[in-house]
């Protein structure tokens, strides 16, 4: 028996944004689910802007450099030979505020652009430029937000597989969550760049249910939701979950985890708790241990409520002795164009405090936050996110996460430290 959702198949909110005229444009929805236009992105100003920060105090290149710059009275315009000499990290100048404000604050496709013409206009790759300019988990940040999103979910998955007890948790969450395009993306760059299809190395690096796990996800074979409710297919699977109970059925979880959409699963599993009497988490971790375990209740977990999976997980990060950096920033990043505004939703529901907030407690607690202001030293008695040479205040990270009821657009202040 199916049930249709009636006009819910387009979502209300689909038919409120396509009455909106900059709703299909790039940029024009931010991360915080707040509408930013960006009507006066212009691909040439940020080039200037960055090539300026860049340089610092220094010349754009030196006398005996063979390339040449000019730049207009208005400061806007710079010529196709202009040759950027590369300072070093921590140069003096390096005005790591306009950096961070340019590349935080526009979509990634936009920042593939503006690499693309500062490459056409000063013969220097950005990434490297900014490399020279700059160090430590600053550097990480902004080499992760002009990477190409393939390329930085590529890279993620291959460091989760080659490390010791991240495959069931970073490996799982990439190929699990990710669309279904931008999924095929991440594995063509992974056999592009390491020279070895992603499935091989799943097959040498785990084994049991979290290779087969892995392997069934990194098909991209997952059912997409068509906004019919099958409950005869949704009864089915139940009895299937109640049916199986250890390894030697656990073909029938890999594939209802695997196959079966996230809208499905939330049903199945609330079917279930009707059922049994318990949540489908308990009986995971009575009929598998280890990694097999892990992994279903993580993947349990994401399809219940992806939101709040994420959520969960930057909470743990930031309650780490040392907020483990690596997390908040991989999490940050690649939900900051799809669903930032939820997780922050429901880690405010759960937690109590906004996540903006959480990061601004780890100020006040003195640790070193490293998640949206990297390379940042919390003092126990400021609220100074501290560079080389160069302290901010009221720094933040607005493309990636902000307190909701903050204003938009505060400035950066600059003070000496």
């Amino acid at each position: 028996m199916s049930e249709s959702c009636g006009p819910l198949g387009t979502s209300l909110t689909q038919d409120i944004l396509s009455s909106l005229g900059l709703a299909d444009k790039t940029a024009a929805w931010g991360t915080l689910g707040a509408l930013r236009t960006f009507l006066s992105f212009s691909v040439d100003k940020d080039v200037q802007r960055l090539l300026k920060a860049i340089a610092g105090q220094g010349s754009l290149c030196s006398p005996g450099c063979p390339g040449t710059h000019s730049v207009d009275q208005a400061g806007l315009k710079l010529q196709r030979s202009a040759c950027l000499c590369l300072p070093s990290a921590g140069t003096k100048g390096v005005d790591y505020g306009t950096i961070v404000d340019v590349l935080t604050n526009r979509s990634r496709e936009q920042r593939q652009l503006i690499s693309r013409a500062f490459q056409e206009r000063t013969k220097q790759d950005l990434l490297t430029s900014l490399r020279a300019a700059l160090s430590g988990d600053l550097e990480k940040i902004v080499v992760a937000l002009l990477q190409p999103a393939a390329q930085f979910d590529a890279q993620e998955l291959r460091t989760a597989l080659k490390t010791s007890g991240s495959a069931e948790d970073v490996a799982l969450e990439i190929l699990a969550t990710r669309a279904a395009p931008r999924l095929q993306a991440c594995l063509a760059v992974y056999k592009r760049d390491f020279q070895v299809e992603a499935e091989e190395d799943i097959r040498t690096e785990t084994d049991g249910i979290l290779q087969d796990l892995l392997l069934a996800l990194s098909k991209g074979g997952r059912e997409n939701y068509s906004g019919v409710i099958d409950y005869n297919l949704e009864e089915q699977d139940v009895q299937a979950l109640q049916q199986t109970g250890g390894s030697s059925t656990a073909g029938q979880w890999v594939l209802l985890f695997t196959r079966r959409s996230p809208e499905h699963l939330a049903r199945v599993f609330d079917q279930y708790r009707r059922c049994t009497g318990q949540d489908l988490e308990d009986a995971i971790r009575n009929c598998f241990h280890g990694d097999a375990q892990l992994a279903l209740i993580s993947l349990a977990s994401m399809m219940r409520n992806t939101a709040l999976y994420f959520a969960n997980k930057l909470h743990r990060a930031l309650q780490e002795t040392e907020p483990n950096f690596q997390v908040l920033m991989r999490v940050l990043i690649s939900r900051s164009e799809s669903d930032l505004l939820s997780i922050r939703a429901e880690y405010k529901k759960k937690f109590g405090k906004s996540l903006y907030s959480s990061l601004q407690l780890m100020q006040s607690e003195g640790n070193v936050v490293q998640p949206c202001c990297p390379c940042v030293e919390l003092r126990t008695s400021e609220t100074f996110l501290t560079y080389p040479d160069v302290t901010f205040k009221s720094l933040r990270f607005p493309y990636l996460v902000e307190h909701m009821e903050e204003p938009q657009g505060t400035p950066y202040t600059l003070t000496s430290s």
